[in-house]
């Protein structure tokens, strides 16, 4: 106490090292409370690049070469954070569906086969959020884009239809989508992760 004549200078650098050291106690423990940086999350909404096998055989021949990856001219083929296999992020850079498709002609192990046209390619299915679509007030910048004709506007319902058939998956409708809309509506679906993949 500092009215307390006893109390001198011996007493008050007692009293500040239990000070200091009570609130070294408490940082640590505060420290030791602070939960540890989780690992970042595993996205699963990755594409496998166009002509890719079933992903079982594709595991089995893929040899994380990236050669696919190498001669993609617009750097839409990544690689898997956990297992090195190229996939493609939609949302990052679509495929751009190249009509030589130069990632089917780069692998040497089948793991991407060839396929007749651009039109054939089957990556994902591109689903409709109907609740944050603005098509209905007249965008129709994803169908604009669509390069296979998959994507039309259904007048009578005031809303977007994906024709299934013509879907490859490509990502071109999303990456549009999310330039002009505040809200993305349209995503990429890949066909391993829908209960009934469609031919």
């Amino acid at each position: 106490m500092v009215n307390d004549p006893t109390y001198g200078r011996r007493d008050f650098l007692k009293d500040s090292v239990v000070s200091v050291a009570k609130a070294a106690q408490e940082f640590s423990k505060q420290q030791d409370a602070v939960p540890e940086r989780s690992a970042p999350l595993v996205r699963t909404d990755w594409l496998r690049p166009p002509g890719a096998v079933d992903e079982t055989l594709f595991l089995e021949r893929c040899t994380k070469c990236g050669d696919c990856a190498t001669v993609c001219p617009h750097g839409s083929i990544t690689f898997h954070q956990q297992d090195g296999t190229p996939v493609i992020f939609a949302d990052q850079i679509p495929c751009y569906l190249c009509a030589d498709v130069p990632c089917i002609a780069a692998c040497a192990t089948e793991a991407l086969l060839a396929v007749s046209g651009p039109d054939q390619v089957r990556m994902g299915l591109a689903i409709v959020s109907h609740r944050v679509c603005t098509a209905g007030q007249g965008c129709h910048a994803c169908a604009s884009k669509c390069p296979t004709d998959a994507l039309s506007m259904d007048f009578d319902m005031q809303q977007l239809k994906v024709t299934a058939e013509r879907c490859v998956g490509c990502g071109l409708c999303e990456q549009v989508c999310r330039t002009v809309n505040d809200q993305v509506a349209i995503r990429v679906t890949p066909f391993r992760l829908l209960a009934r993949p469609l031919a």
